[in-house]
Parts: structure tokens; C-alpha cells; sequence
């Protein structure tokens, strides 16, 4: 069984906005720390947005004031909603899931869903 799915990529006009969810199997108990990550072409993963269990969040400098992660815990469920998108945004976005391990925390990975955006 996939931990995560992700789903709502796709490809968007530049200033356009799109929706991602990713929903963490019923089987990842008590999550910590859910995020977002992307990796464009040739370049190295990077960090997009994280949420806490208790609703904070934190996001990468270029995302600011245009994504807003928000989850449903009830759920299981992360979302990021991607407004004013740009070119530069283009990437395969992957969910991740944190839970709280014996003795190191567990992380759990989606598969990703593919994001473009044209000019």
C-alpha cells in the first residue's frame, strides 16, 4: 500500500493557481509534521511548505504569500494551495509524512505529482 498519494497536478498558465492534496494511508498513526517538496529538472529537491500537528507552518522564501499549506487531521490529509504560479514553479511536488519512531522519526514519501506551468 502507497503511504501517501498525491493528486491535483497538472499543467496551468502562468499566474494561474492550482490545488494539491496528498492523503497518508489510514495505517501512518499519530503524524507529526507534514510538508511539501519539490524537485524541477536537473536541480535538488527543496523544501516548499511544512505544517505541524498543532497548525504551524513555514515555507520556502520563493513560495511566500503565494502557496498556503493548510491539513485535515481528521483526514490525514496535507493541501497546498498554489496561487500566482510561475514558470520557475515547475516540479514534481512529493508529500511527505513525519511520525515519531522508537528511537529516530519515521518519514514517509508519495510518489509526487508533476506541475507545469507555462508562460
Amino acid at each position: 500500500q502507497v503511504p501517501l498519494v498525491e493528486s491535483g497536478g497538472g499543467l496551468v498558465q502562468a499566474g494561474g493557481s492550482l490545488r494539491l492534496s496528498c492523503a497518508a494511508s489510514a495505517s501512518i498513526l499519530s503524524i507529526t509534521t507534514m510538508g511539501w517538496h519539490r524537485q524541477a529538472p536537473g536541480k535538488q529537491r527543496e523544501l516548499v511548505a511544512v505544517i505541524t500537528s498543532g497548525g504551524n507552518t513555514d515555507y520556502a522564501d520563493s513560495v511566500k504569500g503565494r502557496f498556503t499549506i493548510s491539513r485535515d487531521n481528521t483526514k490525514n490529509t496535507v493541501y497546498l494551495q498554489m496561487n500566482s504560479l510561475k514558470p520557475d514553479d515547475t516540479a514534481v511536488y512529493s508529500c511527505n509524512a513525519v511520525t515519531v519512531g522508537k528511537l529516530f522519526p519515521n518519514v514517509y514519501w508519495g510518489q509526487g505529482t508533476q506541475v507545469t506551468v507555462s508562460s
